[in-house]
């Protein structure tokens, strides 16, 4: 068995993981940083490892690939026509090792926003000592999660500790193995629970079913003051909507770390906008040791499964999308 791993942000510990994995399965490893490092005894590999965007060129050439894991969570892109040279290539993900990493990002640009420290902060760049200003707190708050994955778990379980007035998750099937919701419930009652909500944190994935999922009309269902923290896709949200109503002051805030356009573009109003916070699509990513570590086990673990001919633990469901 042929095995293509891109670097990404690998360290050796990573590579010397990967490679002990390999040859207990007896597979021989290709380290490499593009696609144009591919040797071409390698090109008819069996598997390939390594973030979506990367490993395109050989997905779409090679017919024999039999299995693609990447290292992201999305993997919308890859839905898309013409991506497989080998349509019935078995793919796997890397959800589960973001939870941490994000679940900390919601954390703290939630308490950025609540706490006022995005104001403090430009006080201070200005030579301000400023002037103390109204905050809100996590304690007491009304949590919503809309998305109860591997992330939206992770993150109510630190919320918890926050003792939040109550903390409702929501997902397609309205059915959580987690224990750490108030309640949970299914989508489709998304409208009951926005009106009961003040900080709505959001965790979904990029499917046609999310896509607009917070329109006008839902934003409008938020209480006046309520703040929105988006992690997911930005399709998931109507930007213009949430603009206005942000600079009408009616919510409280938003911050934003997705965009139905990334980068996000420099004529967005979004930048423009009272009382948005930005990020670049950073709250994820491979920039946490943990992450890395996490990524790669999760990876060599489904390796040992792939040469066992046994069920790969992170498969993607295509019909869901996720």
């Amino acid at each position: 068995m042929k095995l293509i791993v891109f670097n990404g942000a690998f360290k050796q510990k990573h590579k010397d993981m990967i490679t002990e994995t390999a040859q207990k399965v007896n597979a021989d490893v290709c380290f490499v940083d593009s696609d144009d490092d591919i040797p071409e005894e390698y090109r008819d590999a069996e598997v390939v490892y390594g973030f979506g965007m990367s490993v395109s060129g050989i997905v779409k050439q090679n017919v024999h690939l039999k299995w693609l894991c990447v290292t992201s969570a999305g993997v919308e892109h890859l839905f898309r026509p013409g991506v497989f040279a080998n349509e019935d290539c078995i793919i796997t993900n890397s959800a589960g090792a973001y939870g941490v990493s994000i679940a900390e990002h919601i954390i703290a640009v939630s308490l950025m926003m609540m706490r006022k420290l995005t104001y403090h902060y430009g006080e201070s760049v200005n030579g301000s000592w400023g002037t103390p200003v109204l905050q809100r707190s996590l304690k007491d708050s009304r949590i919503t999660v809309l998305g109860t994955g591997d992330i939206g778990c992770t993150f109510a379980r630190r919320a918890r500790a926050f003792e939040p007035a109550e903390l409702s998750g929501i997902c397609r099937s309205g059915k959580c193995s987690e224990t750490v919701f108030d309640k949970v419930v299914s989508t489709d009652r998304l409208d009951e629970i926005l009106p009961e909500t003040d900080l709505l944190v959001m965790c979904l994935p990029g499917t046609p079913e999310t896509e607009g999922i917070l329109s006008r009309e839902r934003i409008a269902m938020l209480p006046e003051g309520a703040y929105i923290v988006n992690v997911g896709r930005g399709s998931a949200i109507d930007e213009d909507a949430l603009a206005d109503s942000l600079d009408s002051g009616r919510l409280g805030g938003a911050a934003l770390d997705v965009f139905v356009t990334e980068p996000l573009p420099k004529d967005s109003r979004l930048w423009h906008t009272g009382n948005v916070l930005i990020t670049p699509h950073i709250a994820g990513n491979m920039t946490l040791d943990y992450t890395v570590d996490r990524n790669v086990e999760m990876f060599c673990e489904d390796l040992m499964n792939y040469a066992a001919g046994k069920p790969l633990k992170h498969i993607v469901d295509r019909k869901k999308g996720y």
